[in-house]
């Protein structure tokens, strides 16, 4: 535990100088150094007899440097300042404090006349200054650490009086400026003509000011601030836009880089744990704006509340009758066009079902025919083409023989040499595409085909997927190059109605086809089970035009689309949800507008015992 106290040369705390001192009581500690030390001085007067005088120097100056001697302004607030008790307090001293606490230092902080400080650094009795403003004249004689607070001085004028916006207007001015201030500095090197007025510190200066003397200060101005408020000197205020603004930080004499390296190191610490940003917030915060007094409130609240209250007054009575007589009449209406409304939207749901069911059933009968036409002529190459690669097999023979005896010769359209190549290419890849239209035509006719919507079985969603994306391939094709389907292998069975479940897959396809800009968009199909909720989840995930939030919940209602321009009915969606509702699951909808859409369609699996 560490313990923070009070001294001064005297024992008493001194109205303008204050000592505050951070001490460590491991008593232990303390002993095994004045050890070290000790054998560090006997070793070196033995080793080194004729310097033992220097190894006394070296062992006394380690021993005071245990001690960091700080300095700093002892009215400048609320960087550094004594408080009413005569301890020192402000942003730096509560910063030095932390400083010292992360880095295992002792310091001893001394606040008094500015100028003092300054000759105290200067001559050695103190190591380093908390607060010092950045200039280039002061780097030759110090080095600065790297900043913790930004100062911005400013000019200061009474109120009601003609107003010094910049320097050059100060020329032939009485300015009245703190000895040995960086503004002191600033107008000494600058010459700009004006009349220095020197003070002992920025209250001197501010009241100065205040009292009708001289025509305008140069004062920091959040301490200027500070202080205009502690000691109510309401007849002056700063310039709003600041004459200049300075990098604020620890200043030490030359050659001192090794502490003033200790606490550039405990001030990233501080940053980097957030605790100088508190100290930040909790010294140099905005002041607070000052409260409106009583009478002005009340002066105020009288002359708006008074004409308001009589003009309230005089309308509430007439307002009040023809408020109920609108209200109840908005009611009535409102209840009539509530009950027609949704008369109607029962209807047109109605009839919308019924025209569905209608194109569904014909689409059933020309599937059906259809599909007899094609899979006669499909059926008879699919069974002409083995007999064509048996009948190339058994006379390849014969021909390479001719081929070896009198050389290249031509078959069909090309040479002999690249046809015995080309020739089973050409006839598998005629069986496959017969057998591709014959998956399409069962995929169509499946899809078509009018079964009990009660009649659920044991599905597996990958294959309804596969089936899905054979119907709508063509689609898919023409919208993008680039759709992806990752099926997993393994999914759990789900119970349902095949077709039902297929129409929701296609309808979710399709929608994400008509959602991408042109064919650079993506689609992406997916399955998973998700253990953690017991459900089968197909995704189905594009990168198109995305969708407006306020639209999200309205997906899924009866007749709305935002595709109405192109003859979108509203139905898909609503349809599917209904479907899916039936089979004990949801769908959930993800999207952006001009990012895209995630739609992921969740059925709970059936455990292995069920059947």
């Amino acid at each position: 535990m560490q313990k923070w106290f009070a001294r001064s040369a005297s024992g008493q705390v001194d109205s303008c100088r204050s000592t505050l001192l951070l001490k460590k009581p491991l008593l232990a500690g303390s002993v095994v150094r004045l050890c070290f030390f000790l054998l560090l001085w006997i070793t070196v007067f033995i080793l080194t007899p004729v310097n033992a005088s220097a190894a006394e120097d070296l062992f006394f100056r380690n021993l005071e440097s245990e001690i960091v001697q700080v300095g700093g302004d002892s009215f400048y607030p609320p960087y550094e300042y004594l408080d009413k008790d005569g301890n020192p307090a402000g942003f730096n001293v509560e910063l030095t404090q932390a400083i010292a606490r992360v880095m295992g230092m002792e310091v001893e902080i001394n606040l008094g006349a500015w100028g003092d400080m300054r000759r105290d650094l200067a001559e050695g009795r103190i190591d380093i200054l908390q607060g010092m403003a950045f200039t280039e004249e002061r780097r030759a004689e110090v080095d600065f650490s790297s900043p913790h607070a930004v100062v911005h001085q400013s000019i200061w004028n009474r109120k009601k009086t003609p107003q010094m916006t910049r320097v050059d207007a100060l020329a032939n001015r009485e300015v009245i400026v703190m000895r040995g201030s960086v503004m002191h500095d600033f107008m000494s090197q600058r010459q700009e003509g004006a009349r220095l007025i020197l003070s002992n510190s920025l209250a001197e200066s501010l009241r100065l000011l205040a009292s009708g003397k001289h025509d305008c200060a140069l004062v920091a101005k959040l301490p200027g601030l500070y202080l205009s408020r502690q000691f109510n000197l309401s007849n002056i205020e700063p310039v709003p836009k600041p004459l200049v603004s300075q990098d604020y930080g620890y200043a030490v004499r030359k050659g001192k880089g090794s502490l003033l390296a200790r606490f550039n190191e405990g001030l990233t610490i501080l940053k980097q744990t957030g605790e100088y940003q508190q100290i930040h917030a909790r010294w140099l915060g905005v002041l607070e704006p000052e409260k409106p007094s009583l009478r002005r409130v009340g002066a105020y609240l009288a002359a708006v509340a008074v004409p308001l209250l009589l003009i309230l007054g005089v309308t509430v009575v007439w307002s009040r009758t023809l408020q109920k007589q609108v209200a109840e009449r908005t009611r009535d209406l409102q209840t009539e066009v509530a009950e027609r409304k949704l008369a109607m939207e029962e209807l047109e749901v109605r009839q919308r079902q019924l025209i569905q069911a209608d194109k569904m059933s014909s689409l059933g009968i020309l599937v059906s025919g259809v599909a007899h036409e094609i899979n006669n002529p499909n059926g008879v190459i699919m069974l002409n083409v083995p007999l064509l690669q048996k009948a190339f097999a058994d006379t390849m023979p014969l021909l390479e023989a001719h081929y070896q005896r009198h050389g290249d010769f031509r078959l069909g359209w090309l040479s002999y040499s690249r046809m015995r190549a080309e020739i089973p290419e050409l006839l598998n890849e005629t069986l496959a595409s017969a057998g591709r239209i014959k998956r399409i035509v069962e995929d169509l006719k499946n899809f078509s085909r009018q079964e009990d919507a009660d009649f659920f079985d044991r599905i597996d969603i990958s294959k309804v997927a596969e089936s899905a994306v054979r119907l709508v391939e063509p689609t898919l094709r023409k919208a993008t190059g680039q759709f992806s389907a990752h099926l997993a292998d393994d999914l759990p069975m789900v119970r349902g109605n095949f077709q039902r479940i297929e129409q929701v897959v296609v309808n979710l396809l399709l929608n994400a086809s008509q959602a991408l800009i042109d064919d650079s968009g993506e689609i992406t199909l997916t399955t998973v089970f998700d253990p953690s909720i017991n459900d089968v989840v197909l995704t189905v995930r594009d990168t198109g035009t995305g969708i407006d939030p306020e639209h999200l919940s309205h997906l899924v209602d009866p007749f709305f689309t935002t595709k109405r321009e192109m003859g979108g009915t509203g139905l898909g969606l609503s349809v599917s949800a209904g479907i899916v509702k039936e089979h004990g699951g949801r769908i959930t909808f993800d999207s952006a507008r001009g990012v895209g859409t995630t739609v992921r369609l969740l059925l709970p699996a059936q455990k292995e015992s069920e059947t």
